[in-house]
């Protein structure tokens, strides 16, 4: 069942970036349906938040799409190279996001296979959230794209972690983002192979 608009209008970005562990994530593209479950997140809050693009409400032509409704695409690219896909949370004007840093392979993993030139069986082809985009082949054509569509879509298979599967950490790559970058808002699923690293439990 895909997940209806109002599931991502949730104010609390914690609690999205943890319940979207589990969380089937589609693309179609001319007909090639592939799909991963999403196994690693990272939560951005928003205005507040040292580590988003939206902090001390900055608002640029590409950090407009973050202060949508909840439900929308945002994907930009990283070091010139990566496309990252967040989806945006939360209520208008309240640019919560969640960033899909890693999914596991479950549909069209041979069409992974092409896009990532390496067997579905090996963890780096989803494994990092542009290694994750690339595998479902999002690019920025996927910007501000509704979530409830035909595109891109996220679906609920009923898969749940307990509490002690799910792991805490600080987010990667967000050194700049001062006392905020300790902040323990990266997700991941306890022991899943395609979960980037670092991905060992303390």
């Amino acid at each position: 069942m895909k997940l209806p608009f109002s599931y991502y209008q949730n104010q609390d970005v914690l609690f999205l970036a943890k319940d979207l562990l589990g969380k089937i994530l589609f693309t179609d593209i001319d007909g090639q349906i592939t799909a991963g479950i999403i196994v690693e997140t990272e939560a951005y809050f928003g205005i507040h938040d040292k580590a988003s693009h939206s902090y001390g409400g900055k608002r640029t032509d590409r950090t407009e799409i973050m202060y949508a409704q909840g439900g929308i695409s945002y994907v930009y690219l990283c070091y010139g190279i990566h496309h990252l896909f967040n989806v945006v949370t939360s209520v208008e004007n309240e640019p919560h996001a969640v960033l899909i840093r890693a999914v596991e392979p479950l549909l069209g993993q041979e069409i992974m296979e092409l896009r990532r030139n390496m067997p579905f069986t090996k963890p780096a082809i989803s494994s990092g959230p542009g290694s994750a985009a690339k595998a479902l082949g999002i690019d920025r054509s996927f910007n501000k794209k509704e979530l409830t569509g035909e595109e891109i879509w996220l679906e609920d298979h009923n898969i749940r972690y307990n509490p002690d599967e799910i792991i805490a950490t600080p987010r990667v790559g967000v050194a700049y983002a001062q006392e905020d970058a300790f902040l323990p808002w990266r997700f991941f699923v306890k022991g899943n192979k395609y979960v980037s690293k670092p991905n060992k439990v303390e």
